[in-house]
């Protein structure tokens, strides 16, 4: 459920544009436009002032996106984006971001920000609010739209939604007598050692559990499924809670029993990835945009019609995935706003949706795109994924995301790699996120 959180003492740390599940049919912030659009510190922004511009963006994994900036540039030679391609990691690009706006420097325009930094960069006046009635906002999946505001203004406009998957090979569960992919971990478990029998080279499970915020992602969704969340809706850490707890010493019993092998203490999505397209996983939790990975019949894919799809595995019930996805925002410190506003309605508009949907298989933020009958040709997993999206998780909306970020990567990763046992581990990060909110 969106919510908005009450003004209490912890406004200061937590972010009162709600938390949201990144799903069709959750409450909808107001997308009322307010032409007269201001920045953090309350000019109006110039829809006039036009010109060239830079994109500011994660590294496209994808391939995809030149293709859409030229179909832009090619119909304005005078306003040309330019892409800046950041760091794969979305730790490395939000420290970019923020030392490029603590410099106050124009080289960005237009920022690709994750979905849960809009707090942080609004409170900070490092981007701008926008002219919401600029966007077709009610054409976007709601709770998308709340990610992009902050005191009820629009601070960002969703590109892309996301949800993780889990991908099976299911070649391997055939040969071991399962029709069916694992629905909790547990039943998981059961799986790998079925399979190692006859398949001892061959690992079990893989995710992305080096510490980065692919982790935090990570511990979001396995204490949901579990019943538990890390910050309630009030703004109250549970960190220490026993289904957090429990969660945590899921992926613990993971490690310390070889279904998850030593080796994902260092995946990313794209070593985790690269690890399961190569035969070496049985089962995989990653982005959708892996799926065309696996299926290239150039001889770079071991698993091509090897792999089966379905919801992320469980603690308890059914699984849960933390919502990723991209927001696009300007820099307060930007020239050509008015070139960039423009970038974003032509990005954000259901022809590029459609496309960016089809090309990349990431889910964009469109609720049209999922109805699409071209869209459910090409991705013949959209059932579920809509099911993964409709189901999924917000990580803490937050002010101070970065600490927030970082204490979580510290706790699980110092349980998973063996360094504490959960509970201890969970203790201390419920006394770090308790100093950040009343801070």
């Amino acid at each position: 459920m969106t919510r908005s959180l009450p003004l209490t003492t912890r406004r200061s740390a937590l972010a009162v544009g709600g938390l949201a599940a990144a799903a069709a049919g959750l409450a909808a912030c107001s997308s009322g436009g307010d032409s007269g659009s201001s920045d953090g510190g309350g000019t109006s922004i110039d829809l006039e002032e036009r010109g060239p511009i830079t994109l500011a963006r994660g590294k496209d994994t994808t391939g995809a996106l030149a293709n859409f900036l030229s179909r832009w540039n090619d119909d304005h030679p005078d306003e040309q984006v330019t892409l800046i391609e950041l760091p794969e990691s979305a730790d490395d690009q939000r420290s970019q971001f923020i030392s490029n706006a603590q410099a106050k420097s124009d080289s960005y325009t237009v920022l690709g920000l994750d979905v849960v930094w809009t707090a942080e960069f609004a409170a900070n006046q490092w981007v701008v609010a926008l002219p919401e009635d600029t966007f077709d906002l009610d054409a976007l999946i709601p709770a998308t739209v709340t990610t992009g505001t902050y005191f009820d203004k629009l601070y960002a406009v969703p590109f892309t939604t996301n949800a993780q998957l889990l991908f099976s090979r299911k070649d391997l569960l055939e040969e071991a007598g399962y029709d069916q992919p694992p629905a909790t971990f547990e039943e998981m478990w059961e799986i790998v050692a079925k399979v190692q029998e006859k398949h001892p080279e061959i690992n079990g499970f893989g995710s992305q559990y080096a510490k980065y915020e692919g982790l935090t992602c990570q511990l979001t969704d396995v204490v949901a499924s579990a019943g538990g969340e890390i910050f309630d809706a009030e703004g109250a850490p549970h960190a220490d809670s026993a289904e957090a707890t429990t969660a945590l010493q899921t992926l613990r019993d993971g490690f310390d029993q070889g279904h998850i092998p030593q080796e994902a203490l260092t995946y990313k999505e794209e070593e985790s990835r690269q690890a399961f397209q190569d035969g070496k996983l049985i089962f995989l939790q990653n982005w959708p945009y892996v799926w065309d990975h696996f299926q290239n019949d150039d001889g770079s894919s071991q698993v091509v019609d090897k792999v089966q799809v379905s919801l992320v595995p469980a603690v308890a019930g059914e699984g849960t995935s933390t919502i990723g996805g991209a927001n696009y925002a300007i820099s307060a410190f930007a020239k050509n706003k008015g070139t960039a506003v423009d970038f974003i309605a032509f990005m954000t508009a259901l022809e590029q949706q459609k496309a960016w949907m089809i090309e990349t298989a990431t889910p964009t933020a469109t609720a049209a795109v999922y109805e699409d009958a071209e869209v459910a040709k090409t991705f013949e997993f959209l059932d579920t994924l809509k099911s993964a999206i409709d189901k999924g998780v917000s990580r803490p909306q937050v002010v101070k995301y970065g600490d927030v970020t970082q204490a979580i990567q510290e706790a699980a990763y110092s349980c998973i790699s063996g360094e504490a046992e959960a509970a201890d581990a969970l203790a201390q990060l419920q006394e770090q996120l308790t100093g950040l909110v009343e801070s």
